[in-house]
């Protein structure tokens, strides 16, 4: 016998816990089990006012959302924002609900450009992240290049996990700082300054 009407089941109401809507082996469950995401807070503290002011979206919240894009390959942030309404395991990693509000881009960006504008810490907080990833085997590194180069042979040490880290960073960093810079030019704002390097610190070999 043919089913029909299988769209009637749209507008039910039902009751469910968003734990359960997400599989065990879910690769954003693993992540979030592997890695303790409190060191976060303690990187940003000091960007932070601690008696005045707006909220502000949740640091980990700020790092998560430009990770899976990171991750799954999504083109663009404008893109991710629309791919996690729609998601409920980018939903529940995120600690949204269902019916929560995902942040807008533009309220990505203004708190991206008061944490992190002038600093590396995004880059820092981006790495490790990644290292941890490689080193529980829920990225594989050994599709990344650095330098031109393949670096599979060599993906198990942990000095080249690290570089692999450090260069993924920085260069999915400075994707994320154009494309808000193109929102802010387009909304007639200066875009972001250029990371001013510290004298101290040794030459570039690039």
């Amino acid at each position: 016998m043919m089913t029909q009407n299988a769209d009637k089941k749209r507008e039910q109401i039902q009751m469910f816990c968003m734990d359960d809507l997400v599989p065990q082996d879910h690769l954003l469950r693993l992540i979030d089990q592997a890695i303790d995401w409190s060191f976060i807070y303690d990187l940003v503290i000091d960007k932070y006012s601690a008696d005045n002011g707006r909220p502000s979206m949740d640091p980990v919240m700020l790092i998560k959302i430009p990770f899976i894009q990171y991750l799954y390959g999504i083109r663009s942030m404008r893109q991710t924002v629309k791919e996690i309404e729609v998601n409920v395991a980018y939903r529940w990693f995120l600690g949204l609900e269902m019916m929560d509000k995902v942040p807008h881009f533009s309220t990505f960006g203004k708190n991206y450009t008061r944490r992190f504008k002038d600093t590396d810490l995004f880059e820092q907080i981006f790495s490790r992240i990644l290292q941890e990833c490689y080193k529980y085997r829920l990225i594989d590194p050994s599709e990344v290049f650095v330098d031109a180069t393949h670096v599979k042979a060599r993906a198990n040490s942990k000095k080249m996990r690290k570089r692999i880290a450090d260069e993924e960073a920085l260069f999915f960093e400075e994707q994320l700082k154009k494309e808000i810079n193109e929102d802010r030019e387009a909304h007639g704002k200066k875009p972001l300054e250029e990371k001013k390097e510290d004298p101290k610190d040794p030459p570039s070999c690039g």
